[in-house]
């Protein structure tokens, strides 16, 4: 579900090749989602193989970080370990809100209601032990770090932002990040340059969002940014407060200041939340500010050109020939490191 404060946020469109050379961390269930949902034929359906298994995610894994890669960017995939309890109140709405799309999804189904199949299609998406397994051996293959969080991989990914002075940003579509202390976050990098939309298409282009211009623009620290999260509702109270949208949340934070006093000013709101909805803030702020992160050595593996074809074209009859044309961009990419490295000696 994520974070949605975007309406006060500042960003700044860039170029990908403004990431040339950066090191990025990247919430690895977010980008696989993105793929599943956005990687479909035009009636919703995600691409298979000749045995019906969903591929979508396998070729927006090699297609579009090749193409990231081939930009010079660096990349490591962040996957989920162990939620957090409070989580169970998202995943038991996710789950509601998937099997309402496959509803819908079975309506426009019998109609032959062609954009209304594509829309509910990549709402009922959902990502299986199999999907994973796979996804890490093929980003392995491609020489793309993989690192198994113990608990949410977009703190994971914000913690090695903040203490590596290595790793650039985190890439996420999701604003949380920011409240874990990201010091960059990166938006729409595995998206597609172009997106279907009511009013037709329209480009796509990287976000870059800056934590301390975000800070310093709403004229706030980061402790009342994290508030502002969960007035409005994280992944860990997703509902929010009934009334209270960001530009509300913004002023709270900003006229009571202090986290215990912003939410003491809401106290009979927060109470005439139903008990399955209502929330300790306090333990919500404490998961932000503390969250279950270690310490990763990042290293990239080598690039397995027999691995990458024996995953996509033998188990899951990818074109061959379009397999191929990726890996000489992957070769490419391995003889410019090989030469620069070089360079080095002279």
């Amino acid at each position: 579900m994520g974070l949605n404060i975007r309406e006060i946020i500042p960003r700044k469109e860039i170029e990908i090749s403004d990431l040339k050379n950066e090191i990025v961390c990247v919430d690895a269930y977010n980008m696989l989602y993105q793929f599943l949902s956005t990687i479909r034929q035009p009636d919703g359906t995600p691409l298979m193989d000749n045995q019906k298994r969903i591929t979508s995610h396998l070729s927006g894994i090699f297609y579009r970080n090749t193409n990231l890669i081939s930009e010079g960017i660096k990349l490591v995939y962040i996957f989920d370990g162990k939620p957090p309890a409070l989580k169970s109140g998202t995943h038991s709405i996710r789950k509601e809100a998937r099997e309402n799309a496959k509803e819908k999804y079975d309506e426009a189904k019998q109609t032959e209601d062609i954009d209304s199949m594509r829309r509910y299609s990549s709402q009922f998406v959902r990502i299986d032990d199999e999907m994973l397994d796979e996804s890490k051996e093929l980003l392995e293959a491609m020489g793309i770090a993989v690192i198994q969080a113990p608990s949410e991989g977009e703190a994971q990914a914000a913690y090695l932002n903040k203490t590596n002075s290595e790793v650039f940003a985190t890439v996420s579509q999701d604003y949380d990040s920011l409240l874990f202390g990201a010091t960059r976050l990166v938006r729409n990098l595995g998206l597609s340059r172009k997106r279907k939309t009511y009013s037709g298409w329209v480009e796509v282009y990287p976000e870059l969002i800056e934590l301390e211009k975000v800070l310093n623009s709403m004229e706030i620290n980061l402790d009342q940014l994290i508030c502002i999260g969960i007035l409005v509702g994280t992944d860990y109270n997703p509902k929010g407060i009934p009334g209270i949208g960001q530009k509300k949340a913004l002023d709270l934070v900003k006229k009571y200041k202090q986290p215990i006093s912003i939410f003491q000013s809401i106290e009979e709101q927060i109470m005439s939340i139903s008990e399955e909805d209502r929330f300790d803030w306090k333990e919500i702020f404490e998961l932000f500010h503390k969250p279950n992160v270690e310490n990763f050595k990042i290293e990239f593996p080598e690039v397995d050109e027999d691995k990458i074809k024996e995953i996509l074209v033998k188990r899951h009859d990818f074109s061959e020939e379009r397999v191929e044309k990726q890996l000489e961009r992957l070769r490419e990419v391995n003889e410019k490191k090989k030469q620069k490295n070089l360079d080095k000696w002279f």
